[in-house]
């Protein structure tokens, strides 16, 4: 940790000249000025009242109708979502709820009437402005996942139509993953090919926009060159300090425990004009270019989803993870609507002397006493003891964990965990959470029946040990490299390689998706020996994307790991036995 932090908070890609980026209202509302219909479709959390009142204020419209207006009564909307949304404190189900799904039909089809009456310049502002008329001029206001979270956090910003912007976060949270935040993308996947700018909301001081045509460029381009999304950092019970150090994090916060460091649904994609970064949600650059990202075979397995995840779990100077499970398959399929489930592995980035797992049962335990024991704890009774009944694996850096769906588990504290997962992180079944408190001072939620039903109560210590932990195989070796098989356990559908290196190790996606972490070592540069992108350099615990159709490229030490031995540690969805 007495590293000199070099890790890149906001990285983007390089995607044109300054002069294509317009930046303010006043320079905005020039660019983008119309004589009939200007359509503004917003991405619910994209301030529409600001957009339609700034633009207003400029263009002078003889008409403006904002979309918020047209929706269904709050109460029809609560009535329409309860059945997806249960009364589950965390989870819901996917379900086949679109944008248009939100609106009353009959003050749609009004909306509709009084643009075809109507002769002279209209405004149309908000989530499915494009819904009410074909415009002349389309324009969509985009904003990343984070920043909704942040704004929902704040109290200023609620679900579409349900006016709740004083609800508590996992209210809003859980409106938003099950159902607002899917029925907005289904319905933008529909507009990408064919809007006409995009507008950056992020910051509603600084507005910024840039043409259509240079926003599918800039994506892409970034569809055939590695690249990294950008990260956040959140605190949380079990927090500690090491993302504080290594990645230069402001001591704003009580702790730093997670960073979401490649998950494409959540993250956000930096577009570089000249001085100006662009943010949009990285999942756009998925829903725009699948099959150059992920591969034809993972597109034809996923769709327009990013299924390999990573993120760090910091509890240097804090404390356990609570005890969990990840549903099976099958039961994340009948019961939520999810047609594939979170297998996961914990990678050790760093661990202290006394850092540890916690992995599988113990061998010959009472079932019964387990369950009644996490249930008493639960109910205000006597702690749970965990090491009666779970493992407790002492962890050193590079050691690699597997954790397939159905096992208990959690990182101690002292551990500085790369977790390698699928992405539908949200279905974890806390079974106990060592009697504390969640940040918001309430008992953080608990699992337990969801938890048992998914226990596989055969993956015992022996077993464990044989085929969870260290599983690593030497695959391959070349000049200056060796290549390691570390994972993942046959049950689940991601593979990781580690190499080592002092040279250059050659790769090939062999059409799909490579993600990777710098688990040792400066600094490395990812160079094309076609010269088909420019040198990619990054950074110690950077997580990086190499799309599938950048096929052959190479990975060397530079900077200051010259001479010193580095480390990638790749994972990709297996496509063949």
């Amino acid at each position: 940790m007495s590293r000199q932090p070099n890790y890149d908070k906001f990285p983007f890609v390089a995607a044109g000249p300054a002069e294509e980026c317009i930046v303010g209202w006043d320079e905005i509302a020039a660019r983008i000025k119309h004589e009939r219909i200007l359509c503004v479709e917003c991405y619910p959390g994209a301030n529409a009242d600001a957009i339609a009142k700034e633009l207003a204020s400029r263009l002078k419209p003889t008409v403006v109708i904002q979309t918020t207006s047209l929706l269904k009564s709050a109460e029809q909307l609560r009535t329409m979502l309860a059945p997806v949304l249960t009364d589950d404190r965390v989870f819901g189900r996917m379900n086949g709820i679109t944008l248009p799904d939100y609106f009353d039909a009959q003050l749609l089809s009004q909306a509709r009437a009084k643009v075809k009456a109507s002769t002279g310049t209209i405004l149309l502002v908000g989530p499915g402005a494009a819904l009410v008329t074909d415009a002349d001029v389309l324009v969509y206001a985009d904003m990343a996942r984070w920043e909704i979270q942040l704004r929902y956090r704040r109290g200023v910003l609620g679900n579409l139509g349900l006016e709740n912007e004083s609800a508590a976060f996992p209210e809003k949270y859980k409106c938003g993953f099950f159902v607002e935040w899917r029925a907005a993308d289904e319905w933008k996947k529909q507009l990408l090919s064919k809007l006409d700018f995009l507008l950056d909301t992020n910051k509603d001081e600084t507005p910024q926009i840039i043409s259509g045509d240079a926003f599918r460029r800039a994506l892409a381009i970034t569809a055939r060159r590695p690249f990294r999304v950008v990260p956040y950092f959140d605190p949380g019970p079990w927090g500690g300090h090491w993302m504080e150090a290594i990645c230069d994090l402001p001591k704003d916060q009580p702790n730093h425990a997670w960073c979401f460091d490649c998950v494409p649904e959540e993250n956000s994609l930096l577009l570089g004009f000249g001085n100006h970064r662009v943010e949009v949600p990285a999942i756009d650059l998925v829903f725009s270019h699948p099959r150059e990202l992920l591969g034809d075979a993972v597109h034809g397995r996923f769709g327009t989803e990013f299924p390999i995840r990573f993120d760090f779990l910091d509890t240097m100077g804090g404390g356990n993870l609570s005890l969990q499970v990840h549903p099976l398959t099958e039961y994340i399929q009948r019961n939520f609507g999810m047609h594939y489930t979170q297998d996961e592995s914990y990678y050790l980035l760093d661990a202290g002397k006394d850092a540890t797992v916690y992995l599988g049962l113990k061998e010959n335990i009472n079932r019964e006493q387990m369950i009644a024991d996490l249930h008493a704890a639960q109910n205000g009774g006597p702690a749970f003891d965990a090491e009666k009944y779970v493992n407790r694996w002492p962890a050193k850096t590079h050691d690699h964990f597997l954790i397939p769906a159905g096992t208990i588990h959690c990182s101690g504290k002292e551990s500085m965990v790369l977790e390698i997962s699928a992405t539908p992180y949200i279905f974890t079944f806390k079974l106990w959470d060592w009697g504390r408190l969640g940040l918001d001072g309430r008992p953080r939620p608990i699992h337990i029946d969801h938890g048992v039903a998914n226990l596989q109560w055969d993956r015992t210590t022996a077993w464990i040990e044989q085929q969870l932990i260290n599983c690593i195989q030497p695959i391959a070796q070349g000049e200056g490299w060796r290549e390691e098989r570390t994972g993942l356990h046959e049950r689940e559908f991601i593979e990781t390689r580690r190499h080592w290196f002092t040279g250059t190790v050659p790769h090939n996606t062999r059409g799909g998706v490579h993600v990777l972490n710098l688990v040792q070592g400066e600094e490395a540069v990812v160079e094309s020996p076609t010269s088909a992108f420019e040198p990619f350099v990054v950074h110690y615990a950077e997580t990086f994307i190499v799309p599938a159709a950048v096929g052959e490229y190479t990975i060397r030490p530079s900077g200051k790991a010259l001479g010193s031995e580095c480390a990638t540690l790749l994972a990709y969805v297996r496509t063949s036995a």
